[in-house]
């Protein structure tokens, strides 16, 4: 008997299976160097050379295959662009991904190829009228009707008059500004910090933009300066030489949030570092970076008191247990009556996903 040793392959996987790893892989690798398609290749063509993470497949195939499933496109210079594709591609594999890791009992909802309805069922139950959903039907009620009206035992018809569905109450439309911080200090020390807060942004959009389009959601960074970035700019951002204008993100935050009357109005913002910077009176950028400096933090907690004012509860994710951050923290949490988590990086997508939608069940009953 003659034994032949080849390279393990993990026939486990179907080929469907296959094919979603490879492009995930992609994926994966685009959000950690900011959507830059040419060193995210680069980066897969090294970790091939060493490790055969591509299995049979050749780096020129995989490109072919990236390029035939919309995901890669080529451009005048001779190199490649992220497509759209991708970019959407980020945002769903970036929900899948936290929803894989939240357990049933953590949150009232879970990934589905079907749309929710937007509502909760009550005990009560009412006459049914055209675009009532057949799932809040009261099957009991509506059948027992029915045969309260037939006399005859043996016939059996449904009438629309028949028909009771139970009361809802619809869950309130929320608005919501996700903050972060893009100082220096969310890539020190070896630790990306940066990387999980986009994952989040992108799984918050794309959770928002499938379940609940009627909810707003505004993405901004802040820095030296605040400023808003789009849905699609999301994975292209990235951190500089800041420092940390909390107090300008604030600002900006409780401007977006104007634009939405009547709804839930909430902050989250993630963050690793104090307040150290603000601009003065005179537009000119104020720093300091040795402990907390009481002229920018007393500033920074009157956008949080204004916040307060204006109904808007700010949720603060802190991914760094500094004493300075700390202390900052539960001074600007009472100053808002807000709330305020201490978020490993691993559970960073999780927490902000459960308070989400914790915060976004204000019901308001049918009218």
């Amino acid at each position: 008997m003659n034994i032949i040793y080849s390279r393990w392959r993990d026939d486990s996987q179907t080929a469907e299976q296959q094919l979603e790893r490879l492009l995930n892989l992609f994926t994966y690798v685009l959000l950690q160097v900011n959507a830059d398609s040419e060193q995210a290749l680069d980066i897969i063509r090294q970790l091939d050379e060493k490790y055969g993470i591509l299995g049979e497949m050749t780096m020129d195939e995989y490109i072919d295959l990236l390029k035939a499933q919309g995901l890669l496109n080529d451009n005048p210079d001779g190199g490649f662009d992220t497509s759209k594709k991708a970019l959407g591609k980020i945002r769903k594999d970036a929900l899948n991904e936290i929803f894989r890791n939240l357990k049933k009992n953590d949150i009232g909802t879970h990934d589905t190829p079907h749309s929710g309805s937007g509502h909760e069922r009550l005990p009560e139950t009412r006459d049914y009228v055209f675009g009532d959903q057949a799932a809040n039907i009261d099957i009991t009620q509506t059948i027992s009707n029915a045969l309260q009206r037939e006399s005859e035992l043996d016939r059996f018809s449904l009438h629309e008059d028949d028909i009771r569905v139970f009361e809802t109450e619809h869950l309130a439309n929320c608005a919501t500004v996700l903050m972060i911080d893009i100082s220096h200090s969310m890539i020190l020390y070896g630790e990306d910090r940066i990387t999980p807060a986009k994952q989040v942004a992108m799984a918050l959009a794309e959770l928002i933009m499938t379940k609940y389009p009627k909810d707003l959601l505004e993405v901004l960074v802040f820095g030296d300066e605040a400023r808003r970035v789009n849905v699609e700019s999301i994975p292209f951002i990235s951190v500089g030489p800041f420092h940390t204008n909390t107090r300008d993100g604030l600002r900006l935050a409780r401007q977006l949030l104007k634009r939405a009357r009547g709804t839930n109005k909430q902050i989250f913002m993630v963050t690793d570092g104090k307040p150290s910077a603000m601009f003065d009176d005179a537009g000119r950028l104020y720093k300091n970076s040795f402990g907390l400096d009481p002229r920018i933090v007393n500033k920074t907690l009157d956008e949080a008191v204004a916040c307060r004012r204006e109904g808007i509860t700010i949720s603060t994710f802190m991914v760094a247990r500094d004493s300075y951050l700390v202390h900052f923290i539960e001074q600007l949490t009472q100053a808002n009556n807000g709330r305020a988590f201490y978020s490993g990086l691993d559970r960073l997508g999780e927490t902000i996903f459960v308070d989400y939608i914790n915060n976004r069940k204000k019901k308001f009953r049918n009218g």
